[in-house]
């Protein structure tokens, strides 16, 4: 895949994501135009802890020490917004070998996918 195909794909997920690298550095955020929490290209290349409120950085920083200590495989959050459910998971990522290459935050709007009642097994119109 090219690199564009890649960054298409990506932005064309039904989430947002962020990636940040072993050194806490942000490296990718899917750039679209309805995203839940706004970034700006020059949010590339700093530091995960000045992205986030100084009243959370040890929240940020106990995460990303227990990802890089393997001792947890996720973080999950969930907040009200605008009258919409937002559910925020961090991930941790390890390189084939099983070293820390860093974290994925994937941030959703789930209040839809929250009211879903009973089953749809086809399409309908």
């Amino acid at each position: 895949m090219t690199r564009e195909q890649i960054d298409l794909l990506l932005r064309h997920l039904p989430v947002d994501i962020t990636f940040v690298d072993e050194n806490d550095r942000v490296r990718y955020y899917s750039d679209t135009p309805d995203r839940i929490f706004p970034r700006s290209p020059e949010v590339i290349g700093r530091a995960v802890q000045n992205c986030h409120p100084t009243k959370s950085a040890h929240i940020v920083n106990g995460i990303v020490q227990a990802f890089k200590d393997k001792i947890r495989d996720v973080a999950e959050f969930w907040i009200r917004r605008d009258g919409k459910l937002i559910f925020i998971r961090y991930f941790p990522v390890y390189s084939a070998d099983g070293s820390y290459r860093g974290v994925l935050e994937v941030s959703q709007d789930v209040t839809r996918i929250q009211a879903l009642e009973g089953e749809r097994r086809l399409l309908e119109g």
